[in-house]
Formats: structure tokens, sequence, C-alpha cells
């Protein structure tokens, strides 16, 4: 995929403290280009989520700003590490639910909720619950919400932190099946090391707190990737690219 000089979104010099003084983020700089997979990887409490909850809006910046360049404020999805599903609504409706939220008609929303539930494999379970779905599934479900207002930028907060192995690099697959589909960016926060080598075009590897970005490693497989790729020695040489800077960034830290 070519990226264009243009950035989505930009983050100068931004400062996060919260109200009893501890500060999550210091001097953070983040530039994100159309189009790109990037991930933030960090220990921990470094500032990750913090950093993409002020793009998405949901915390504002101590200092700094958050520029759009392109124009894409507003247009955003977002993923959270816990599904977050109403209980008492089938799939469907909880996909919906951002369209019904902005008064979209019922033909309209139930067609994009079609399409959405498609995309991550759940067409079959538009009138289930959210009890009767596994961990992964749930996850697909709050993506596919996610996806349904059609965002510009995609932002996931460690959505798979909390699936077994097996599941999470399935839905490793999946998502970039979806993203090479949609060619929507995406900010992608984990602290695996592994992850963000197999999603990612770029990572940004930040200090412990304040975060900080210590080191951008671009990743130069194509794609699509697959479990050739996972297994391969460029993988694995990536690995530790990524890896020995996450211990120089932690070092430093300590220094």
């Amino acid at each position: 995929m070519t990226l264009s000089g243009q950035t989505v979104v930009s983050l100068r010099n931004v400062r996060k403290t919260f109200e009893r003084g501890t500060v999550a983020l210091d001097r953070f700089n983040l530039d994100v280009r159309p189009g790109e997979f990037v991930s933030l990887l960090g220990p921990s409490g470094c500032g990750k989520s913090t950093a993409l909850r002020i793009v998405a809006g949901l915390g504002a910046a101590t200092a700094g700003t958050v520029e759009w360049p392109g124009g894409a404020a507003g247009r955003i999805g977002f993923v959270f590490q816990d599904p977050t599903l109403m209980p008492w609504a089938d799939v469907a409706a909880n996909v919906r639910l951002p369209l019904n939220l902005a008064h979209a008609d019922d033909a309209s929303a139930g067609a994009a909720a079609a399409r959405a539930l498609e995309r991550v494999g759940l067409a079959d379970f538009a009138r289930s619950y959210p009890r009767e779905l596994s961990g992964g599934m749930r996850m697909r479900v709050s993506i596919a919400r996610a996806l349904v207002t059609e965002p510009e930028l995609l932002l996931m907060d460690e959505p798979f932190a909390a699936l077994d192995v097996i599941t999470r690099f399935k839905l490793n697959n999946d998502l970039l099946g979806v993203w090479q589909e949609l060619r929507r960016t995406v900010i992608f926060v984990t602290h695996s090391v592994f992850e963000s080598v197999f999603l990612s075009q770029r990572i940004v590897v930040m200090t412990p707190r304040p975060g900080r970005a210590f080191a951008e490693i671009e990743i130069g497989a194509p794609y699509p990737r697959d479990e050739r790729f996972r297994t391969s020695a460029d993988y694995a040489g990536y690995c530790r690219q990524v890896a020995e800077a996450l211990q120089a960034a932690m070092a430093g830290a300590a220094a």
C-alpha cells in the first residue's frame, strides 16, 4: 500500500496530567498517514490508551495540540479492550447502536449492520445475544459496531489482550483482512511485540510513564501476512529489533 505524505492526525508535544498529578504523557508526538496501520507499543501505564483517547476526543490534552489536516475528526470508530456490549440486545442491535444514536433510518441502519457483521464473519449470529457468544465472537461484534459508521480512522485499544493465543492469532488475521479490504487508517494499542510486528506497517515504541515516542520502526514485510510470515526469519528479525527498542526505552527511563 502506498501512503501519501499527508497526515490524518498529528499529535504535537502532547502532555497529559491527571487530577492527582500523574503525568501520563509528556512531549508525545505522532503523525499517522492515510491508510496506515500503526501500533503504539509500550509497557502497561505508559500512556498508550491515554493517547488513543485524546485522539478520539474522549479526553483532552493538558498541553500540546491535536491536528486534523485531512479533516477526519469525528469520523472515528473506537474498539475498547472490553467489548462493552448491551447484554439485553441482540448482536444486530448492538452493531446498529451508533447509527441509532445518529438517528439513521431503520432500513439503512439495518443494511449497514448486516454489512458490518458480514465483514467480521458473524452474519449468521445477528439474532444471537452476547451471552451466547465466545469472547472472540463478542470482540468481533465490537469491531463490527466500530465499522458500521464507515469511519475514516479506526482506534483499537488492546482489543485482543484478554483472549487466548489461538483466538488472538485468528482475530489478528481477520483484522488484517478487513483492513486490506476497507483501506481505513488504524491506530492499534498493544503491549505485545509479536502482535505489533504481525499487524503493523509502523510501530511507535513508547517510554514508560510519562509516555513519549522513543523509536519508530517500519515493518517492511508485504501483505497479506499469514502463518508463513509468523514462522519466517523476517518475522523473527523484526520481533528482535522491536524487542531491543522496547528494552532500550525501558532502560533509558530507568537510568
